[in-house]
């Protein structure tokens, strides 16, 4: 056989893998009472919707998701997929990857032809326009960063450096927002609620590997990080997706004390790649005060000294 059509195979055969995983995964999670099938006596040995239900739910055979669960080579329609998504009440997210795993010739996702590509291979490297970098420190009140491809930090103003971390004085492998979640202690002892949000990166992770399996950079990071986070590999082993768009970080800054931003994400116009972060805080909240506390901080000569906060009771 060919080197090339054996490869191909192999990526065909991988992405059947992945594909059935997630569906076994998403039937697991999928809660049998909100469907509206029938009760039966039978007892449930494992959690969420049996098979069957599943392809009665999406109006195809049960053969026929059988062997979507078992990995073999079929390339349901365009109106199998819908179905299948509502079944599996999928969001926004999980509804890209299930288009994504398919990997159905021609479809369209992104305004992006998706086709198979054997082999791992390597992207050209991201840069950040010289107008952009002008908008973010335009945004001088608020933390807002640019975030590339596999979660890379593209960019960043002077208060994202001093609520997160100064990411610019980092070597380049280190940029990446993921890796610092997972493997910097610092990002441990910065988010209150460190599992939420450490959860949304590795399933952001599985959603962008899913769009892109062939991803060189992204493979190498996944793997690095299953071998050096137990967290993130039994997160990645769900097989859960999920799309940062809007939300909010519960932080407790070592100078600041204890605050909650809220964040709004900006995809920008010619480069789908990348996507602009802003931080913010509800306005006469204390963690707006926190945020202009922190603008001045940043503001301080070298000679002038703030003292880390212990407390938000005082005056805040």
């Amino acid at each position: 056989m060919p080197v090339r059509k054996a490869r191909i195979l192999r990526a065909m055969a991988e992405r059947n893998r992945e594909l059935a995983d997630f569906l076994r995964r998403a039937r697991s999670q999928s809660d049998p009472a909100r469907t509206g099938l029938p009760a039966d006596s039978r007892v449930r040995r494992v959690p969420g919707l049996r098979r069957e239900e599943v392809a009665l739910l999406a109006g195809v055979s049960a053969d026929y998701y059988a062997r979507l669960e078992q990995g073999r080579r079929i390339i349901p329609s365009p109106a199998v997929i819908d179905a299948l998504a509502r079944a599996l009440d999928l969001d926004a997210a999980g509804r890209a990857h299930l288009d994504d795993l398919i990997g159905a010739p021609g479809r369209l996702r992104s305004g992006a032809v998706q086709r198979e590509r054997p082999g791992l291979r390597s992207r050209a490297i991201q840069r950040v326009r010289p107008g952009l970098r002008q908008l973010l420190d335009a945004l001088d009140g608020e933390p807002a960063m640019v975030l590339g491809r596999r979660t890379d930090i593209l960019a960043t103003n002077r208060m994202a450096r001093a609520l997160f971390a100064d990411f610019d004085a980092r070597s380049p492998a280190e940029r990446n927002y993921a890796r610092w979640m997972f493997l910097d202690d610092g990002a441990r002892a910065l988010f209150v609620d460190w599992e939420v949000q450490a959860r949304a990166a590795a399933e952001s992770l599985r959603l962008e590997l899913g769009a892109d399996p062939n991803d060189r950079a992204t493979n190498e990071l996944v793997t690095q990080l299953r071998e050096a986070s137990a967290e993130f590999s039994d997160w990645w082993d769900q097989h859960r997706v999920y799309q940062r768009t809007y939300g909010s970080k519960r932080l407790r800054h070592n100078v600041v004390g204890e605050l909650t931003v809220d964040y709004e994400t900006f995809t920008l116009p010619g480069d789908t790649d990348s996507t602009l972060y802003v931080y913010t805080a509800e306005p006469d909240s204390p963690s707006h005060q926190a945020l202009d506390l922190l603008a001045s901080w940043t503001l301080a000569p070298p000679s002038t000294t703030i003292h880390p906060r212990t407390s938000r009771d005082e005056s805040m």
